[in-house]
């Protein structure tokens, strides 16, 4: 069965940001090529800036698939029964799984900050992750009688999660990282 054009559009965007993303964590961002990007995809120039207006749309794009791959993660594994303090610590685990995956914490937290600026980082994790752990926050200090404060405090325990992925690929110990991320949660309905 022969695939439509936007199928076959669809299919070389992907196959775009696959081989950049591979180069992205093997080489870093600054030292990947344009050139590199289609050898690797087996494409024309011309095929890439068709898709992408040029190498920093395409890591926007692959960073935006490895949020939504993060974000997918956490909502799949912290649907369980109980209370949010419960949700938001399988959830806390969730994130760390899908951080462990090879090269998400370079992208995620490394090259997609310094190339793509801090707010645009927010964006796509305001759009991703943040968003359910806002929600769960809310949730908790809910259960908890002290609403208001969700929002701030989700993108402060953002910023912990991230240092903890950090430092979890730097040879942290996770379970004492996750310790100290459930020891935060408590604290706020304590």
């Amino acid at each position: 069965m022969r695939k439509s054009n936007k199928e076959r559009s669809e299919s070389m965007r992907q196959s775009l940001m696959d081989a950049a993303r591979k180069l992205f964590v093997e080489k870093g961002y600054a030292e990947t090529t344009t050139p590199d990007i289609v050898a690797s995809a087996g494409v024309t120039r011309g095929a890439l800036y068709h898709h992408f207006e040029d190498k920093k749309a395409l890591l926007r794009a692959v960073i935006e698939r490895e949020a939504a791959e993060v974000s997918a993660s956490i909502e799949l594994h912290s649907r369980v029964p109980g209370s949010a303090r419960a949700t938001i610590l399988e959830g806390t685990r969730a994130y760390f799984d899908a951080m462990a995956y090879p090269g998400r914490t370079r992208l995620l937290l490394l090259d997609g900050p310094a190339v793509l600026g801090i707010e645009a980082m927010r964006a796509i994790d305001e759009q991703a992750a943040e968003a359910s752990l806002t929600a769960g926050l809310k949730e908790l200090l809910s259960e908890a009688g002290n609403g208001g404060k969700a929002e701030i405090l989700a993108m402060l325990l953002s910023a912990a999660f991230d240092r903890a992925s950090l430092a979890i690929e730097a040879g942290a110990d996770r379970q004492q990282c996750e310790a100290a991320i459930s020891a935060l949660i408590d604290g706020l309905t304590g």
